[in-house]
């Protein structure tokens, strides 16, 4: 039996700009879930943004290193961006690891529709993961201040939602995000309308 369309199965419709911030560890699952919900979205006819950490170096905080100031650099960059796309009714969805706590909630108070899901999984899990050998050379000692290995990632107090990437599949997370979305107000069922 294959799983339902998310698309198909409901009628929801975006109720105003929202940000959807993923954080966890490199590996984690991030992307893989941002991609997900976003295509259910659009899909949705909403208008999405994802803003992947790995394309935010490259693209807006190229030149910054991984100190902790250079890492809340990156994140109130990706956190302004993100707000700005949000106050003009856009669904942004945020993947970057932003490892640390105080920076995501000076990021939350900006954006104020902001709704943290942790993408949680263990560091033994994001090593067998690692298709870039990124944890094998930080282990290594080859690359200095990685989160999880030589810099630490300061799991969310109050998160609007835990997803576990080793228990659950991609489809099963998605819906579970979307189902939490309407939750908060932020997605509202027709029958809502």
């Amino acid at each position: 039996m294959t799983q339902p369309d998310l698309v198909t199965d409901r009628r929801i419709a975006q109720a105003h700009g929202f940000t959807l911030w993923f954080t966890g560890l490199s590996g984690a699952g991030k992307s893989t879930l941002a991609a997900a919900v976003s295509a259910e979205l659009r899909g949705l006819g909403m208008a999405v943004e994802v803003l992947d950490g790995d394309e935010i170096r490259q693209n807006l905080s190229k030149g910054l290193g991984f100190s902790r100031e250079d890492r809340d650099i990156n994140i109130r960059r990706i956190g302004y961006v993100a707000k700005l796309l949000t106050r003009n009714g856009v669904a942004v969805i945020t993947a970057a690891i932003s490892p640390y706590r105080a920076i995501r909630d000076e990021v939350r108070e900006s954006i104020g529709a902001f709704i943290e899901v942790y993408v949680k999984a263990s560091l033994d899990e994001c090593i067998r993961r690692d298709t870039k050998g990124l944890y094998r050379r930080a282990l290594a000692g080859e690359i200095p201040q990685f989160t999880g290995v030589s810099d630490p990632y300061e799991e969310p107090v109050c998160p609007e939602l835990v997803i576990d990437t080793e228990r659950e599949e991609v489809p099963d997370s998605t819906a579970r995000v979307i189902d939490r979305l309407v939750e908060l107000g932020h997605l509202r069922s027709a029958s809502d309308a």
